[in-house]
């Protein structure tokens, strides 16, 4: 098939979206790709890219078709906005003059903004394709649970939108289970929605610590990965750290990069956790394995709002593929597949008490005993969030999707 992939986020940012290209191309699929230029998470362009840089671009077997767009700057509410719009916008208008093959297929990727659709839309009736929408962050509910929108009337215009979107969609994925109900209530067609959950990427895969220039803590290590936002619930892991301090062999690695951030950091310090506490800053995906390798436990939060019971964080699939054991503060989905899978500890979002005491158990059982879990964890991942099983199968929805009426 020769499918158009519209994303805001794209190579060199970290996305998920990068691998599925990947995956497509090697198995015969033509893909072009629409989107803006890199400057997730930091706000700034990515070295080597700017204004300048607008237009086409071979990658990976891939054409890959840039538009101007205006970056995140430091990710205040109202230069998110712009960064979300100008990329809806200016994308909607270039993308038919830009992208002028006959594309069997539209795909989406949405890890929020919703508004990614717009251009999708656009194209969808430009080349009379069928769109298939793959949704990873439900709007507008993530915006009003963050704090990103606290306006009733700007939420209820946001929704009008969603609904507006979900409408033009031909057929509708969901990473989560959780998403299916949500989805449909907001306008997705109930015939025409599919549950398609993320994976890890090939290079998550089982390792043994070894020698190298991994500047780690000794000592019983709890490592989280990824974004530190307000989603995260930052707030419940320092209220763990706190109630473990007295335990100085437990050490809290933590992996990544976000707005909330700098307000860990600063809460670390003021409660003298420097000690039992490391931040390690954003690293290359494909060395997360080895870090993870010298983890005794991995870490998940989210914050206690109904709709992240809905999902599931992206850093379940990568741990699981790894084989660690893990322990979640989450509510909903996510920890039903812990507590499902037996890959370790699921205790309820926000509960800081319940997860310090989730890690002291786990610190005090043997390595055999987390083996186990860590086992566990990498059979569900085979099972249930296999690759090439999950690549076959959006082939066939894809196949099969027409245009709606």
């Amino acid at each position: 098939m020769k499918i158009l992939v519209v994303t805001q986020y794209f190579y060199p940012e970290n996305f998920k979206i990068n691998d599925l290209v990947q995956s497509l191309v090697q198995r015969g699929h033509k893909i072009d790709v629409l989107t803006g230029l890199p400057n997730y998470p930091s706000g700034k362009w990515y070295d080597g890219f700017g204004l300048t840089t607008i237009g086409e671009y071979a990658w990976e077997g891939a054409r890959i078709y840039r538009v101007p767009m205006v970056p995140r700057f430091s990710s205040k509410g109202w230069q998110l906005a712009i960064n979300y719009f100008s990329f809806a916008y200016i994308a909607s208008i270039l993308a038919p003059f830009m992208c002028r093959a006959q594309y069997d297929r539209i795909f989406v990727y949405e890890p929020s903004p919703f508004t990614v659709g717009f251009p999708a839309m656009v194209m969808r009736k430009v080349k009379s394709a069928p769109l298939v929408f793959w949704v990873q962050d439900l709007w507008p509910e993530s915006l009003s649970a963050t704090g990103a929108v606290k306006s009733g009337w700007i939420l209820k215009l946001i929704g009008s939108m969603v609904r507006k979107i979900y409408r033009a969609c031909d057929h509708v994925l969901v990473q989560s289970r959780g998403f299916i109900e949500p989805a449909i209530r907001a306008g997705a067609n109930p015939q025409r929605i599919s549950y398609f959950p993320n994976w890890a990427e090939d290079f998550y895969i089982p390792k043994k610590p070894s020698v190298t220039e991994i500047s780690i803590p000794e000592g019983f290590k709890v490592m989280f990965a990824g974004n530190m936002g307000a989603a995260q619930s930052l707030d419940t892991i320092v209220e763990a750290m706190r109630t473990l301090k007295d335990k100085a062999s437990i050490r809290w690695i933590m992996i990544g990069d976000g707005r909330r951030k700098q307000w860990m950091q600063d809460r670390v310090k003021e409660y003298g956790l420097d000690d039992t506490v490391c931040f390690t800053g954003r690293l290359p995906p494909e060395h997360m394995p080895d870090y993870f390798a010298h983890a005794n436990v991995m870490l998940a939060t989210l914050a206690d709002d109904e709709i992240f019971s809905y999902t599931v964080p992206a850093k379940i699939q990568t741990y699981m593929a790894c084989g660690k054991p893990l322990i979640v503060a989450l509510n909903g989905e996510g920890n039903r597949i812990v507590q499902e899978s037996g890959a370790g500890y699921a205790v309820p979002a926000g509960d800081g008490r319940a997860l310090a005491d989730a890690v002291l158990d786990c610190y005090n059982k043997s390595e055999d005993e987390r083996a186990v879990m860590g086992m566990a964890a990498l059979e569900y991942s085979r099972l249930h969030f296999n690759k090439q099983r999950l690549i076959a199968e959006l082939e066939e929805i894809l196949d099969k999707t027409e245009v709606m009426a």
